[in-house]
């Protein structure tokens, strides 16, 4: 029962997370549309869910994130596919209640630009690094938020260069910019390329030897 309730949790609070966050990125650019203000507004959205909710799910909040973290093996499957339904359908859900708030659609305007999905995989690929950073490091508590929330404030704002500073899908979604070439491809390949090249190059040697034993004991426990 514990166990049940604790797996529930885990899924409610990406959908949560991922509702807040694109809420609060639909408000904010609707108030003040520049990028360095939906940047600040959204680090600093991240920074608080990673202190509320990072010890139940770790707070991904993105379903870019949860494949890096699955190509990385630090997620299994079967979790990282509720996860990133969840945070889709958080995103999907903050739409539904922004357009009764404001009493207007948004049509979706995601169309493909070879340069708005590098700019969101360069984005994203910044955000991934520090998200591994702060992964692989163990950094807690306020260290945590700070490194996650900074890292994709950088991200958004070097991603608006060319595009919307969105660098993830389930927001993109929300946002009414759900393009599979742009909004969606861009922030998956950037965030696989950054935490692979983090746990390649820049991973502390003991996370990489401890991360490698629990794999193989887990494969000899099969």
């Amino acid at each position: 029962m514990i166990r049940d309730r604790a797996k529930i949790a885990m899924v409610l609070a990406e959908f949560f997370g991922t509702a807040i966050l694109t809420l609060v990125v639909l408000s904010v650019t609707r108030i003040q549309g520049s990028p360095f203000f939906v940047a600040l507004a959204a680090g600093l959205t991240v920074a608080a869910m990673v202190l509320v909710l990072g010890k139940i799910s770790g707070a991904q909040l993105n379903p870019a994130i949860t494949l890096g973290l699955l190509t990385t093996r630090r997620i299994k499957a079967l979790p990282a596919v509720a996860y990133a339904v969840a945070q889709l359908l958080g995103g999907w859900a903050a739409y539904g209640l922004y357009a009764y708030f404001v009493n207007a659609h948004i049509p979706n305007s995601g169309h493909f630009d070879s340069r708005v999905m590098v700019g969101e995989a360069l984005g994203a690929c910044v955000f991934a690094m520090g998200w591994a950073a702060q992964m692989y490091n163990r950094y807690e508590g306020g260290k945590a938020a700070f490194v996650v929330g900074g890292s994709l404030a950088l991200g958004i704002i070097i991603a608006a260069l060319a595009s919307a500073g969105i660098v993830n899908p389930a927001v993109a979604l929300g946002a009414r910019m759900w393009g599979w070439g742009t909004y969606v491809l861009g922030p998956l390949l950037g965030a696989v390329i950054g935490f692979n090249l983090y746990a390649v190059f820049f991973a502390p040697v003991n996370a990489l030897i401890e991360a490698e034993a629990l794999d193989a004991e887990k494969h000899n426990k099969k």
